[in-house]
């Protein structure tokens, strides 16, 4: 088994195992090739060196609203060689904040690390993230790695066994072959290269997923077979927890692992530093994982693969024990062992502000209170907008509209005891287009009768709420 390499040039470095060779700018640390297969570059080749694999994340001043932010690449400034044997390489490129860069640059160290070990069909990446004391206030909307692959090679994307698919072009969302719909990310396709893709709408945020489900994403090229997967191990480094959702891959084709997003959650998950605050963290590691199949073998076998690239093993990190006993008066008087509950550590929070406890790591949560035994959770038959594969019913692309088409007068009514909520509730309450493309905010009531009421007595009304954006919920007694 050939030894790990380091190549080492004016504006460039290169470390490779026999199996692949990955090359990055020196000292950017941009992820510029990766040869693999005999594919000379897997990474788009018509882009820019500096627009191919590369950490990004996006920052805004102190005291700013919303989840948007001034936008950069991280480059390095300076290079340095960590670790060199024949077993293992490690590379850092890192840059430094100082006060001259105030307001051009996000008040961080951050210092990327990239390794290859002996053997392994792909390499690692991980970054070390640093607030110093005396430092300024800011917030950190987003972070993220980010890897644009070859569209003339990679044309089938896979995040799960049944959401996986042949994708559109890049070029299909350009103007002429896609009409642009209600926000940037989402076109509906007129003219695609490929017309099989007639009549469907693009949006990157179909193909999210939360985040204890996605292990691993990617993408595969039949000629050669290969395939380019992202390998997350766990979600400790990640914001929002493990019921967060998160981007994977899509069209591009673009494959990345997000770290900080507000996506599905809003400012509340915008990590915030006070004046001075000092704070350290490691983002990742992620695996690049790289693999192949032999002429005639089936391609897409690629995907099972890639599903058992999991690391590390349990016995090469530290432990935790102990008991967690979770009460729920809906199911019983008695504390119950939390089966299938998900475990991390954090400072000390607010109540039930775990989800928003991205600073340093994620604390408690059990996916199986809200499940009663017993208790038909099955959901009816759902109709949809627009023209998408068959397996992609996840999210799609204009559900909202369809409630002015229900309910084009008056609002939702649900009667308690006559009303069935497999059908007469939906899964989310959206406003009212109306048709000078302005929207209207809607009204729901809930109607149910009581025989007598106790003057005395304590009526609760429980409301679970799995998510909400750019909205206000007012709940109201008649």
């Amino acid at each position: 088994m050939q030894a790990v390499k380091l190549h080492i040039r004016d504006h460039h470095v290169t470390m490779e195992n026999g199996i692949l060779r990955v090359t990055l700018s020196k000292p950017d640390g941009i992820v510029t090739a990766i040869k693999y297969n005999h594919i000379d570059n897997l990474l788009e080749i018509a882009n820019d060196e500096s627009n191919r694999g590369y950490w990004d994340f996006v920052w805004s001043p102190p005291g700013s609203t919303g989840t948007t932010g001034t936008f950069e690449v991280i480059h390095g400034t300076k290079f340095e060689v960590v670790v060199e044997t024949e077993e293992q390489i490690e590379l850092s490129f890192s840059r430094t904040w100082d006060t001259s860069l105030q307001g051009k640059l996000g008040p961080l160290n951050i210092d990327k690390r990239f390794v290859m070990l002996r053997g392994s069909s792909g390499f690692y990446s991980y970054a070390i993230y640093e607030h110093l004391e005396g430092w300024p206030a800011f917030n950190l909307d987003e972070t993220r790695i980010v890897f644009k692959l070859r569209k003339d090679k990679f044309h089938y994307m896979a995040m799960a066994d049944n959401r996986q698919r042949y994708m559109p072009l890049p070029d299909d969302r350009l103007p002429g072959r896609a009409q642009p719909l209600d926000y940037p990310e989402a076109v509906l396709l007129v003219n695609p290269v490929e017309p099989e893709f007639k009549g469907e709408v693009d949006d990157k945020y179909q193909y999210s997923g939360d985040d204890k489900d996605v292990k691993v994403h990617g993408w595969i090229c039949e000629e050669p077979s290969v395939g380019f997967w992202l390998v997350m191990p766990s979600n400790e480094f990640r914001t929002g927890g493990p019921s967060k959702q998160d981007l994977t891959s899509h069209v591009g084709p673009i494959t990345l692992s997000m770290f900080v997003s507000a996506h599905y959650g809003g400012e509340d998950l915008v990590v915030k530093f006070g004046e001075g605050e000092a704070w350290k963290k490691v983002f990742g590691p992620v695996f690049v994982y790289l693999n192949s199949a032999a002429q005639g073998d089936n391609p897409f076998l690629l995907w099972e693969d890639a599903k058992q690239q999991d690391f590390p093993t349990s016995a090469e990190r530290g432990n935790i024990s102990g008991k967690l006993l979770v009460r729920d008066r809906c199911m019983s008087d008695d504390y119950m062992m939390a089966n299938g509950a998900y475990i991390g550590l954090a400072p000390p929070g607010e109540i039930g502000s775990w989800q928003t406890e991205g600073k340093d790591a994620t604390l408690i949560w059990v996916r199986s209170c809200m499940s009663h035994p017993g208790m038909d959770q099955r959901c009816g038959k759902l109709e949809y907008l627009t023209v998408l594969p068959v397996n992609f019913t996840f999210r799609q692309y204009g559900l909202w509209e369809r409630y002015s088409e229900l309910y084009p007068n008056g609002d939702l009514v649900y009667v308690v005891g006559e009303s069935n909520y497999a059908t007469d509730w939906f899964y989310a309450q959206v406003t009212r287009k109306k048709d000078d493309n302005t929207y209207q905010a809607t009204t729901w009531k809930i109607k149910f009768n009581l025989d007598a009421i106790e003057p005395n007595g304590t009526y609760t009304l429980r409301l679970a709420l799995a998510s909400a954006a750019q909205a206000e919920l007012q709940v109201l007694k008649h």
